[in-house]
């Protein structure tokens, strides 16, 4: 296995992210599914340098409730 930067990857797969003028990234912590060649799936995390173990339980603990938000309304419902 070797290091690769992720920068081009995300890229490739067309990932984006909104951000305001004058928004700094501060750390990220990337979730990927691989397959390998042999067609079988995993998950590989990684995160950006300096990143806790704490703040990655942090970061994962949050987007988890944000990707949840998203996905509760019912049809019709205003909220």
């Amino acid at each position: 296995m070797s290091k690769q930067p992720i920068g081009p990857i995300l890229d490739g797969l067309g990932t984006t992210i909104d951000l305001e003028d004058g928004d700094l990234v501060a750390s990220a912590f990337v979730i990927a599914k691989v397959i390998d060649k042999d067609g079988e799936a995993s998950l590989i995390l990684a995160s950006s340098e300096g990143l806790s173990w704490i703040e990655e339980n942090g970061l994962l603990s949050s987007a988890q409730q944000i990707v949840n938000q998203a996905r509760v309304g019912r049809k019709g419902d205003d909220d």
